[in-house]
């Protein structure tokens, strides 16, 4: 007999944990309250910016966060190693960055992340659910959401295209040949500013000087060698030399800018394979006059050189005196212009690209050696403001201006050395050499003597340069022109002297000695008058420069 008093069985009790919790707001928001709906939105925003993937793992498709979260782990151990790699060897991760292969993958890669972010910010829009939001706050959410992913997704690909920019450049300045080792532990590379033409084949090179860097500390220092030196001598390896074994000596035309245009024109058959025989021409007369092995060359085109000074966005100078900006030529024979189109006066200056051009090329009323001055004082103004922030800031401008003006055959697969040695030289002092006045007599480069030359070179270049040009009264940046001996070098300070102010301390001549101050107009009137004389008298110091 059945007990009807028996109790019913009852349906076994689910399993709590496999039920959803649909009171969970963050993946089931419907029916959560407005300002739930709010902050859920701008927390799912904020977590695909800063955890690409982890928004779709707590509220949408969590093998798609999953994914997304294996990616960024993986682009943060790289980063990682990169910031490691920073420190332990700067070199070799510049070098990831320049070469050709490695930069096209980055380049992809980085274009890859940046579409998947993207991706990954619609779909959190998708989780976001709009439409459960209040009206007020959905526009508020919308500029959120797409200035995140401006800030990801927009930044990654800036930094490809940027890339991208940079690593055409490189291909276009710089050539594919083999890395160079240093010489006797430096690295010498010829600065050129060739001024060429559409009346001439090859470039002229009117300025010469050799950029020698420590391969290990970045200490740098800077050799100028006048356009008009005569009787260069070519290295020993030169294939000049079976034309000119006792040096360039064909007479007074022979200077040393013409070989660039005498071997482009003439003897290009002496340097099969080579780019450009004349400005390798060259470097090998500067190595041997210098007595150094120079192994490289950048060729700067000085019409061009504006536009990579206002890319920069100008140089600042502090100028010893007026330099004009001289007119057309009246006689070629005696080098008289005509009324100077304008001048940049003396005192703190910012020079745009088309002022700071003719504040290196100007050579009127004064010798060769002021304007051999302020292309140095030019070079060190670029290299002192050419910091992480103006490169950064004016990167796009700096490389496309850097296309169309510099030409080098200094290889790419090195530009990573080389520019850790121009970060670590940033901040130190160069010392200066110029073979010519305030170094050498006026008249030297007409009768060189290279023995003088390659002593005054070693002792500039030796491990201990300071002392070595105390000794040997080289002029390096901390010290100013003196007297000249009568065999052309500076003599030692006598005992009892007073050492000579460093050329940054130096007054800028802006008055005439009665005190009157030096305007435009007066220098023009003085022009005008014929009395070019007193013009000389006035602008005599502005071979005196020092960057600002």
């Amino acid at each position: 007999m059945t007990n009807s008093y028996a109790p019913s069985r009852q349906p076994a009790p689910r399993n709590r944990a496999s039920a959803p919790s649909f009171t969970d707001p963050v993946r089931y928001p419907a029916g959560a309250s407005a300002s739930v709906l709010t902050k859920r939105a701008f927390l799912l925003i904020l977590m695909t910016l800063l955890v690409p993937g982890s928004a779709q793992t707590v509220a949408g498709d969590r093998r798609l966060g999953r994914i997304a979260l294996r990616v960024t782990l993986t682009v943060w151990v790289l980063a990682g190693l990169a910031a490691v790699l920073l420190v332990a060897s700067r070199s070799t991760l510049i070098n990831l960055f320049t070469n050709s292969i490695a930069s096209l993958l980055l380049i992809i890669g980085l274009v890859a992340l940046a579409v998947g972010w993207a991706a990954l910010f619609i779909n959190t829009l998708r989780l976001i659910r709009p439409v459960l939001l209040t009206p007020k706050a959905r526009p508020a959410v919308v500029v959120a959401l797409v200035l995140a992913m401006i800030l990801s997704s927009g930044s990654l690909g800036y930094a490809a295209y940027l890339l991208n920019v940079s690593r055409d450049a490189i291909s276009n300045i710089f050539s594919a040949g083999p890395a160079m080792e240093p010489s006797e532990g430096r690295y010498n590379f010829l600065m050129m500013g060739g001024d060429a033409g559409s009346d001439r084949t090859g470039r002229r090179p009117d300025s010469l000087s050799v950029i020698s860097v420590d391969a290990k500390t970045g200490a740098t220092a800077i050799i100028s060698v006048p356009r008009n030196l005569q009787n260069a001598q070519f290295s020993e390896d030169s294939p000049m030399r079976t034309i000119y074994p006792d040096g360039y000596d064909c007479g007074n035309e022979c200077l040393i800018n013409a070989i660039n245009t005498e071997v482009t024109n003439e003897h290009k058959d002496l340097y099969p394979g080579v780019e450009d025989p004349g400005a390798q021409a060259t470097l090998e007369a500067v190595s041997g006059s210098l007595g150094i092995k120079v192994q490289a060359y950048v060729l700067v085109d000085m019409d061009g050189f504006a536009r990579l000074i206002d890319a920069m966005g100008g140089i600042r100078i502090k100028a010893g005196g007026w330099v004009p900006i001289s007119g057309e030529t009246i006689d070629e024979a005696s080098g008289i212009h005509g009324m100077p189109l304008g001048w940049i006066p003396a005192g703190d200056n910012t020079l745009d690209g088309y002022h700071a051009l003719w504040y290196g090329r100007s050579r009127e009323f004064v010798d060769d050696y002021s304007r051999i001055a302020r292309q140095q004082c030019v070079q060190q103004a670029m290299l002192k403001q050419l910091d992480p922030a103006t490169l950064l800031s004016k990167f796009e401008d700096i490389v496309k201006a850097g296309t169309k003006v510099v030409d080098s055959n200094i290889s790419s697969g090195q530009l990573g050395s080389f520019v850790d040695l121009a970060m670590k030289a940033k901040g130190q002092q160069m010392s200066r050499l110029t073979i010519g006045p305030p170094d050498f007599d006026a008249s030297f480069s007409t009768v060189p003597d290279f023995d003088q030359i390659h002593q005054k070179v070693d002792a500039l270049l030796a491990p201990t340069p300071a002392a070595g040009a105390a000794e040997d009264g080289i002029r390096g940046q901390d010290q100013a022109p003196g007297p000249l001996s009568a065999a052309g070098a500076l003599p030692a300070a006598q005992p009892g002297t007073q050492p000579a102010p460093p050329p940054s301390d130096f007054t800028p001549v802006t008055t005439t000695p009665d005190g009157e101050p030096i305007t435009e107009e007066m220098l023009n009137q003085f022009k005008l008058n014929g009395d070019e004389q007193s013009i000389r008298n006035l602008v005599a110091t502005n071979g005196q420069c020092a960057p600002l």
